[in-house]
């Protein structure tokens, strides 16, 4: 297997995002359009925070029993902003990090998305299903 390959191989570089200003509804909308299960909020250029699916859901599970659920939702997410629902304490990596160093973060910390930046501006986003995606070429490269 290549050693010392950077992220920026395999990351994603077009990256949907979100930003501070706007709502969770937009939020599941993009979730759902582009099926994805994170994606990283910024304030200008900037990443702030990483919003994952599950994170959304989280908020809207309090009353999903209710038979009214679609209307149910939307009244959840009017309640909270994207800057409440985010995870703030995230780890941001550079794209000359090395894929290996990026799954031991992951496997170290139990994430499944580090948002990628240069600069301070995002450049990328780095899934485990964009490293599992890496090890099977690696196999394929092998035979």
């Amino acid at each position: 297997m290549k050693q010392n390959v950077p992220v920026s191989v395999i990351m994603t570089k077009n990256i949907i995002k979100l930003n501070l200003s706007d709502d969770l509804t937009k939020a599941e909308a993009l979730f759902k359009k582009h099926n994805i299960r994170h994606i990283p909020v910024v304030n200008e250029y900037k990443i702030v925070g990483l919003l994952s699916y599950t994170d959304l859901l989280r908020v809207s599970y309090a009353d999903a029993v209710d038979s009214e659920e679609q209307h149910v939702e939307s009244i959840v997410f009017n309640m909270f902003s994207v800057g409440q629902v985010m995870a703030k304490d995230i780890i941001v990596i550079s794209p000359e990090t090395t894929i290996k160093e990026a799954a031991e973060i992951l496997s170290k910390n139990e994430f499944h998305a580090l948002p990628v930046s240069d600069n301070e501006a995002l450049v990328g986003i780095v899934t485990t299903t964009d490293l599992i995606k890496y090890l099977v070429e690696q196999y394929k490269e092998e035979i």
